[in-house]
């Protein structure tokens, strides 16, 4: 009997002991991250944004891997069940976000979807050259690549700085000390991009993916596209377009790795130049503008 009592009384007192430690009718939950929080992004740029700000803190986990398409990239089984785990979706943008992220938020109801782009006006696209300089392809389509900006690449660190302040706040001071040296190395990239195109002869250049519309307009550059849209040029503006080198002077088509190169070739050809190679999509994003940017100034140098 006295065995069977302190037996009750044992039970009674866990219970009163497991009630105290939930919280109450409304009370916030009080528990943070117990380890780095898991981030998903969609681009290898935004890898290095997130990292930048979120340092140990975070994990991140990239949708589109090297070589791939972001435009028209659809996810892998294993990537949708991998977002069970994320703290926070970080979006930029780009096509596939937009036919793919009811599922991601269906996979995850409770996953954070932050815009990293809010704040920034974007550039319609422009359409290859028989359709008009500066005339809009798409009506309402407007250039996703926002992150190939330096200027806009700060807006978008605020944003991140913001949300993983927000979900975890006890590393807040961190991330704002993250965030200011970020700034500070991109204010000094932009200079650095700046003074490398001051001897540039021409001011216009040709590329295939129209990526570098918003580096050509910080930079006061002219970006010639092959194609928009997802759309190779048609025989006649191609023509237009050879045309159109051989009149500037133009000797090279910049290509983008993840697309075909082929007009850029023939262009190339036809105009006794060469095709390069740039990549709006390194994950080193930092090292990867001051590249091209020293690549451009070689080429409009010439």
């Amino acid at each position: 009997m006295v065995n069977r009592l302190y037996a009750i009384i044992a039970v009674w007192g866990v219970g009163l002991l497991v009630a105290g430690c939930l919280p109450g009718p409304g009370a916030a939950p009080t528990a943070g991250p117990t380890g780095p929080l898991n981030v998903t992004v969609s681009i290898g740029p935004q890898k290095y944004f997130v990292e930048r700000v979120g340092g140990p803190h975070v994990r991140v986990s990239v949708m589109v891997g090297p070589g791939a398409e972001p435009h028209t990239y659809e996810p892998k089984p294993e990537q949708l069940k991998s977002l069970s785990n994320t703290q926070a979706y970080l979006r930029i943008g780009i096509e596939f976000e937009e036919a793919w992220m009811a599922r991601f938020t269906a996979a995850n109801p409770a996953m954070r979807v932050v815009d990293t782009t809010a704040g920034i006006e974007r550039l319609p696209m422009t359409a290859p050259h028989s359709h008009g300089a500066g005339e809009a392809h798409h009506e309402g389509e407007l250039d996703p690549h926002v992150w190939l900006s330096p200027a806009l690449v700060k807006v978008q660190a605020q944003n991140i700085y913001t949300a993983l302040a927000e979900l975890d706040p006890a590393h807040q001071a961190e991330y704002k000390a993250n965030l200011d040296a970020f700034h500070k190395d991109i204010d000094a990239l932009d200079a650095e991009i700046r003074q490398t195109l001051v001897g540039a002869r021409t001011r216009k250049f040709m590329v295939f993916h129209p990526a570098w519309g918003y580096f050509a307009r910080d930079y006061g550059l002219e970006m010639i596209p092959v194609e928009v849209g997802g759309q190779e040029p048609s025989a006649a503006e191609l023509a237009a377009l050879i045309a159109e080198a051989k009149e500037e002077g133009i000797k090279v088509v910049f290509a983008q790795p993840e697309f075909s190169a082929r007009a850029a070739q023939t262009i190339a050809q036809e105009i006794g130049g060469e095709v390069l190679f740039i990549s709006p999509l390194a994950e080193d994003w930092l090292g990867n503008l001051r590249t091209v940017a020293q690549t451009f100034a070689r080429v409009l140098g010439q």
